[in-house]
């Protein structure tokens, strides 16, 4: 049966949900400064965290998470095809990496990402949490937490979502957009000077 709504305009409602950012619209109903505006400069929880406002930090995190969640789960629902959800899936995470409310500032996409692969296959997205956990409990290191959780997805979804190549290449095309967006993270790593979670820092990994 085909969708009732043209696939294409879910790519592009992905795209204009993916551009809310809850980092900064948390902060201003909250009357905090913009997260832009101190530590790394990057509009994600882990920032916004530098706050000393937990509560602001953990509802940036889940609103951002549930952008891909809600516009990948719609998708499905309405019986759009591998090709099309996939298509969404990047959408919604192009959209918090260049989102076209904020002058194309966005966040570097860890949170939107999880709930994007949480929906394309519950058993990939907590296989690619375990992995973020794993590496962050270990290093303290949200950022190379995030980039080695990147390199794992591919790899996670060939072996858990086999025979599905358009799932797999909007794996893989959010996995090189992630590392993309931590290309200063990762020159900060290999100098030694990344911060770790909870200090403050020039970049971080959200």
């Amino acid at each position: 049966m085909s969708p009732a709504v043209p696939p294409v305009l879910f790519v592009i409602a992905a795209y204009l949900i993916g551009s809310i950012s809850f980092a900064i619209v948390v902060s201003r109903a909250m009357k905090m400064s913009d997260p832009r505006s101190y530590g790394s400069g990057n509009p994600g929880a882990t920032n916004v965290l530098r706050s000393g406002k937990k509560l602001a930090a953990v509802l940036t995190l889940l609103g951002d998470a549930l952008k891909g969640v809600v516009i990948v789960l719609a998708a499905k629902l309405a019986g759009l095809d591998d090709t099309w959800v996939a298509a969404v899936a990047i959408a919604v995470t192009v959209g918090h990496m260049w989102p076209i409310f904020f002058r194309f500032q966005g966040g570097k996409g860890v949170a939107t990402a999880a709930g994007v692969l949480l929906t394309l296959d519950w058993r990939l997205g907590l296989a690619a949490l375990a992995v973020w956990i794993a590496v962050a409990a270990l290093t303290k290191l949200s950022s190379l937490a995030a980039i080695l959780t990147a390199v794992a997805a591919p790899l996670l979804c060939h072996w858990l979502v086999p025979n599905r190549p358009a799932i797999f290449g909007a794996v893989l095309a959010i996995a090189a957009l992630l590392v993309q967006r931590h290309k200063r993270n990762l020159l900060n790593l290999l100098a030694g000077t990344e911060g770790k979670i909870g200090q403050k820092a020039k970049t971080d990994a959200n």
